[in-house]
């Protein structure tokens, strides 16, 4: 299964995008979104054929007000162990990426092993708040 939804409670813990899978829209050119349109951070897909062109643009300024902080890791290299907790101090799920998979960290708490050497890619919301921008189970 190409994209995977890990939910609990009825809330969407996380989105994993796994190496060589099948594209999020199939054989369908055109970009194909895995997060609903309003998510703060969006997590998508381009696909389109050779010589295809987006023309030149910028996103137009506007006030966005954003709860919480979604996390994206791209593993380059190696297996990362993700363990995502509910509301509790357990895990509720556990997943393995390798090489080439991707997460989108959406709610609850997260922690990570990993279980060989690792070069992972990470994409946050900003700006980072120090010591106000996380607290540990």
């Amino acid at each position: 299964m190409p994209v995977e939804r890990i939910t609990h409670d009825g809330r969407v813990l996380a989105v994993v995008l796994r190496a060589g899978g099948s594209e999020p829209g199939g054989s369908e050119p055109g970009a194909h979104f895995v997060t609903d349109p309003d998510a703060p951070l969006q997590l998508g897909e381009l696909s389109h054929p050779a010589g295809h062109v987006i023309a030149p643009h910028e996103h137009n300024s506007g006030t966005r007000v954003v709860t919480g902080t979604h996390e994206v890791l791209h593993v380059r290299s190696g297996t990362l162990q993700v363990d995502l907790y509910g509301d509790g101090t357990a895990p509720v799920a556990t997943c393995r990426l390798t090489a080439g998979d991707t997460i989108l960290l959406m709610d609850g708490a997260h922690g990570f092993t990993f279980v060989s050497a690792c070069r992972v890619l990470e994409v946050k919301q900003g700006p980072y708040l120090a010591a106000e921008d996380k607290h540990y189970l």
